[in-house]
């Protein structure tokens, strides 16, 4: 990632994590760092860019107003803190946002809202539209409503779900953690990798979990997930403090530069990629797989030699071949309880038997990602 890339970014999304926020668990909310998020915002603003602020915070706010000192365990607690807590983190920032006279406004998403499409496209419509209106979206999991089956897990990869969303042109990801290192960075030795041209170079470095503080809920991993999300859709990602981000954003040799490794894709197909959640798969024989890897045809029901999972029409499948590898993601035509009676027919033998509604594609390639 070039200097030129980070400085005329025009569209940026900025992840803050909680630690960052509160730092230690049960402390309330630091007022100087959501001051300094914000001046770095203004900032970007100021420079003619766009920035959607993904925050963290909610649950970590609300835990000294109930008394807690860490971060609790169980769900119902949990959803209680958010509950407290995002309601002292958005007043927080409307506050510090108004010293720059910068509008802020709240947006909770649930998986749902990028997982079912409707919801997605009226999220993007919404997030497009406040920020033609000169507002900072500040974004949330909603945590006090969201359960542990429909839960993002954590917010670098909402952040990441969210610049895919939007089209961003660099995502950041702002920790306690100035940069990603070779080694626990409390380790003795360890060293800064200042760039990631590919995050499968990565893979077999030691990265660390959760941070220290006790009150986040991702570590390096997830950063690292997140990080592969963006770049595979052509969107750059830096890691780094909230002490640095400013000089990082001003194109300086701070934090981690991720280079996104491909030109970006349209969102749909961003979205069939990395933001639904598959609800069965379609086993294909070697013909089918090697006609949708090598010639991009959609799917018929001819190729297709097994069925696995419960699922209705239009909802996202995994494609798998002979040897149970994944090799794409597609939105299916028909209900699971119809297809055993197509498999391996022609089109046309199905029309002529059931109905002209049968002589169609199962995933059409429109709808239909390689992964």
């Amino acid at each position: 990632m070039s200097r030129e890339q980070i400085t005329s970014a025009k569209r940026i999304v900025i992840k803050i994590g909680s630690s960052s926020l509160t730092g230690k668990a049960g402390s309330a909310l630091d007022a100087d760092a959501v001051n300094k998020l914000v001046d770095l915002v203004a900032a970007c603003k100021a420079r003619g860019s766009e920035v959607v602020v993904v925050s963290s915070g909610a649950i970590a706010a609300g835990l000294a107003p109930l008394g807690l000192s860490t971060r609790p365990k169980d769900l119902a607690t949990q959803q209680a803190a958010a509950s407290v807590g995002q309601g002292l983190l958005i007043a927080q920032y409307t506050q510090s946002f108004n010293r720059h006279s910068i509008t802020a406004s709240q947006v909770l998403l649930t998986t749902e809202d990028v997982v079912r499409r409707s919801h997605y496209q009226n999220a993007q419509r919404t997030l497009y539209r406040l920020l033609q209106l000169g507002v900072v979206p500040i974004i949330n999991e909603n945590d006090t409503v969201g359960t542990g089956e429909i839960r993002f897990g954590d917010n670098d990869r909402l952040a990441a779900l969210v610049a895919l969303l939007i089209s961003a042109d660099l995502l950041v990801l702002v920790s306690d953690i100035d940069a990603l290192y070779d080694a626990p960075p409390t380790q003795v030795g360890a060293k800064r990798i200042h760039e990631v041209t590919s995050v499968a170079d990565i893979e077999n470095e030691t990265l660390g979990g959760a941070g220290s503080s006790g009150v986040g809920s991702g570590g390096m991993v997830t950063k690292v997930e997140a990080a592969r999300i963006a770049t595979s859709a052509g969107i750059p990602m830096l890691l780094t403090s909230l002490e640095d981000a400013d000089k990082t954003l001003a194109g300086q040799d701070f934090g981690t530069h991720f280079h996104a490794h491909a030109s970006k894709t349209t969102s749909r197909l961003l979205w069939l990629a990395h933001a639904t959640k598959p609800h069965g798969k379609l086993v294909l024989d070697a013909g089918a797989v090697k006609a949708i890897l090598e010639r991009g045809v959609s799917l018929l029901p001819a190729g297709v030699t097994a069925v696995e999972g419960e699922f209705i029409a239009g909802d996202a499948i995994e494609l798998v071949g002979p040897d149970g590898v994944v090799i794409a993601r597609g939105l299916v035509a028909f209900d699971s309880e119809d297809l055993p009676k197509m498999l391996g027919r022609s089109t046309k033998e199905l029309a002529a038997e059931m109905g002209a509604e049968y002589e169609r594609e199962l995933v059409h390639r429109d709808d239909l990602v390689l992964l």
